[in-house]
């Protein structure tokens, strides 16, 4: 009844969870799995058409004749460029059309193969959206292509309606129709605010484990305190240092080493049912794969772009609007009983101590983030240092940055250098050998200003590699992976005017912070180096989450 080619079925079970109901279908071979699949879903309305210049046309009509999206299937090849005029009118009139379209493996793009050329994008600027559907192999797969679905559906008339295209790479056997259910496919669905809000009430009271998850949010974003006391006895917070207050005053904030404490016999039971998701980025690769294993029922993500973002492979729900606004007005209307799962999350997280590390990057980090004077910034490069920094509580009063929107290394030392120029309070910044070293022309200008200090840590090569599983790094290859070097930043700081300051011990760590942390500006800006051993750091590390583990 349906073909087995899993992509297309994600297709179609989403084609009808999404209101969609006609269709009109030309001939061809490469296109027979679909054609055959959604002429045999009773639901849909189809219409043979041949020729595919009007075909295009065709649905265009019936999209027109109520507005509801329409869609038009064809074969692979030139078949597709003759839909291009249809597109194209369904775009300036603002038509909500899917083009869907069989395709060849790319492998035989070029290859004087016969109905073969470059399907994906075809139409550029011409759709809201293009997607490629992946062929199913593994449930990562399937998650993609369900994913890529929604994304293109979604657009049929976000801020405003027009045509969107799915192509699909068909490989034989194309005949077979072994398939008698569709499957249940998983369905994001995209709300404005107002709508969003009534809808989210409902929800809320079908659940009694509820999550909330604030990413990456600037410094002057807050959250209302009578907004996050109303929410509190209904939600976990699970928010990290680079969430700044997004979140209530006393969130859970050290999350790998809660998350890493927890046996896994006990993962089910504090499985969220509900989770809710705003700002940026998230640095918990913890968190990340707890969710992913333990998904909850709902995941709803509040934006004001609207995009999908399936961080956790879970996503049902975006709500377009701002989430302070929105959840000061979920808070308003919240009427449910409160839950006891906040209390059993805040139990657990109470029981698990601050880590107390001998000497080494881990330490040194610690040991300046508890001296921390406020109200300062504290500037987070990538790689290993922002982790760490994620292992400690921090001081109120402390705004927290970092370059986490592609989470590369560049650029973190200029960044936190352009922030302070125009900054009012002390700056703070934690930067690897890597980084710095990368990124020093940071200080070859001269618009830094005494309000700045620099925590760098020192251990002569990328520390992150050494903790990556599987990876074995033999001598002859650990220069080209692991970056050793042996560079010091002491003539490189005193020849822009810093105050040097260096540690290779715990006492030379606790003389040199008194000076690095003291509170007020100081007459020069200020660089520790603090130099460690690599190989210490990641066994007392990896000491540090295997005891939690007991």
């Amino acid at each position: 009844m349906y073909t087995d080619k899993k992509n297309i079925l994600q297709l179609a079970a989403l084609l009808k969870e999404h209101g969609v109901r006609q269709f009109v279908l030309c001939p061809g071979s490469r296109d027979i799995p679909i054609v055959q699949t959604l002429a045999n879903i009773p639901e849909f309305t189809c219409y043979p058409v041949t020729d595919e210049r009007s075909a295009g046309f065709f649905a265009l009509g019936l999209a027109l004749n109520g507005g509801q999206p329409a869609a038009v299937c064809c074969t692979s090849g030139s078949a597709l460029l003759n839909i291009h005029p249809a597109v194209a009118e369904a775009f300036y009139q603002q038509v909500p059309l899917i083009v869907i379209s069989a395709d060849r493996p790319a492998a035989w793009i070029g290859q004087m193969d016969g109905q073969t050329l470059p399907q994906p994008g075809v139409f550029g600027n011409l759709v809201r959206k293009s997607v490629n559907l992946p062929e199913i192999h593994d449930k990562e797969d399937e998650w993609y292509c369900n994913r890529l679905i929604n994304e293109a559906l979604l657009e049929l008339d976000h801020h405003g309606k027009g045509p969107v295209h799915i192509n699909i790479p068909i490989n034989p056997p194309f005949f077979q129709l072994p398939t008698t259910e569709l499957p249940k496919a998983r369905v994001i669905r995209r709300y404005e605010e107002e709508e969003g809000i009534e809808i989210f009430s409902r929800t809320l009271k079908r659940y009694t484990r509820r999550m909330i998850i604030p990413g990456q949010m600037n410094p002057a974003c807050r959250i209302k305190p009578s907004t996050a006391g109303r929410l509190s006895p209904h939600f976990v917070w699970m928010a990290e240092s680079i969430s700044n207050q997004a979140a209530p005053e006393c969130p859970i904030r050290r999350l790998e080493p809660l998350l890493a404490s927890i046996p896994k016999e006990e993962s089910d039971t504090m499985r969220p049912e509900l989770v809710v998701t705003f700002g940026g980025h998230i640095i918990s690769g913890r968190l990340k794969k707890f969710l992913r294993a333990y998904p909850p029922a709902e995941h709803w993500h509040i934006s004001p772009d609207g995009e999908v973002a399936d961080v956790f492979q879970s996503l049902t729900t975006i709500v377009e609007a701002d989430p302070f606004a929105f959840l000061e007005k979920v808070a308003e209307q919240t009427d449910i009983v409160p839950s006891d799962y906040p209390h059993e999350w805040k139990a657990r997280a109470s029981s698990i101590q601050e880590p107390d590390f001998q000497y080494s990057e881990m330490s040194a980090i610690g040991k300046i983030i508890r001296r921390l004077p406020a109200p300062s910034v504290l500037h987070l490069a990538n790689s290993s240092v922002v982790r760490y920094a994620q292992l400690y509580n921090h001081p109120q009063g402390i705004d927290v940055l970092s370059n986490r929107g592609t989470n590369g290394i560049e650029g973190s030392l200029s960044t936190a250098i352009g922030y302070a120029s125009a900054s009012g309070k002390l700056n703070f910044i934690f930067i690897g050998d890597l980084s710095f070293f990368y990124d020093m022309n940071a200080l070859w200008n001269t618009n830094y200003r005494n309000n700045i200090r620099i925590l760098l840590l020192n251990n002569s090569g990328g520390e992150i590699f050494h903790a990556l599983p599987g990876l074995e790094v033999r001598p002859t290859t650990t220069r080209f992976v692991i970056a050793d070097h042996h560079t010091s930043a002491r003539a490189w700081a005193e020849d822009k005017g810093f105050r040097y300051l260096s540690a290779h011990c715990d006492e030379e760590l606790d003389k040199a912070a008194e000076t690095f942390t003291k509170a007020g500006t100081l007459p020069y800006p200020v660089l520790l180096e603090v130099f460690t051993d690599k190989e210490t750091d990641v066994r007392l590390l990896k000491d540090y989450y295997h005891n939690l583990k007991k």
